[in-house]
């Protein structure tokens, strides 16, 4: 049965039930991680690929999909440890770690915190680097978000260029819809406020530069990805940039996405 219940007597609220699925076959698992207010399936456009080149492992992070809804802990440190505890359960020492979005974050927390569980990161548009001024509208979208179910779909605009399918909007727009407010907003203040966020620089340059891995990061734009190239620390780490493409690259160009990413993963793991 697809669910790991996941037991933390020494935190309230440490408990959880995570839906996950386990795929492929393969010396070389890959742990894929979704971004805020979604869920694995965002990943299904590039299962059947990965499937047949690795094990793969995906997961709803605790409060979305398919996984409970606990009263409180969702700030990416909680979920990176879930994710500690997944592999665990599954008896899986090490992975390399596919996260978008605040699933970027939350895996860049695993490579930082346990080390020995990281094999290779790959970070799609990552939910860290922002400017200081993300943090100074944060307070204000928290407060949106408890309140008003549409404010994550205003929240959402962002990811999108004109050029985007209309069914990924629509897609992720359902999922918003479906997501208790207090997840999103707990989730949401816990990339970007309070201490131990990592979602703006500087705190973002002072953790992230941590990652001794392998690190590639897909952006779209230029000069973020020129920024987190001054950070890597493993020569075989890269950043490969798509301007023009929103802000969920990894559905808009599944076939380059999965092309890009299999041969890093490749190079650095052989």
């Amino acid at each position: 049965m697809p669910f790991a219940d996941l037991a933390d007597p020494g935190r309230p609220g440490g408990d959880v039930r995570l839906f996950y699925t386990d795929d492929g076959t393969g010396d070389l698992p890959l742990l894929l991680v979704h971004g805020w207010g979604s869920d694995s399936q965002e990943w299904t456009w590039h299962l059947p690929d990965l499937a047949t080149r690795y094990r793969v492992i995906t997961v709803d992070l605790r409060g979305h999909g398919n996984s409970s809804v606990p009263p409180s802990g969702f700030h990416p440190r909680d979920m990176a440890g879930d994710l500690v505890r997944l592999l665990d359960h599954l008896d899986i020492p090490q992975v390399v770690a596919v996260g978008h979005s605040m699933g970027g974050q939350v895996v860049s927390i695993l490579a930082v915190e346990h080390p020995d569980r990281v094999r290779a990161l790959v970070c799609v548009d990552p939910g860290y680097g922002h400017s200081p001024e993300v943090a100074e509208d944060a307070p204000a979208r928290v407060r949106a978000l408890k309140a008003d179910a549409g404010a994550a779909l205003r929240i959402d605009k962002w990811c999108y260029t004109p050029v985007t399918p209309p069914m990924i909007k629509t897609w992720h727009a359902r999922r918003l819809l479906a997501m208790p407010p207090h997840v999103l907003a707990e989730a949401f203040a816990g990339l970007f406020l309070g201490d131990g966020s990592i979602g703006v620089r500087p705190a973002s340059d002072e953790y992230l530069v941590r990652r001794e891995c392998p690190v590639l990061t897909f952006r779209f734009d230029p000069a973020e990805a020129a920024w987190e190239e001054s950070l890597f620390k493993h020569p075989a780490s890269t950043t490969v940039t798509w301007p023009g493409s929103g802000h969920r690259l990894h559905e808009e160009r599944p076939r380059e996405f999965l092309l890009v990413m299999n041969r890093w993963i490749k190079g650095v793991t052989q």
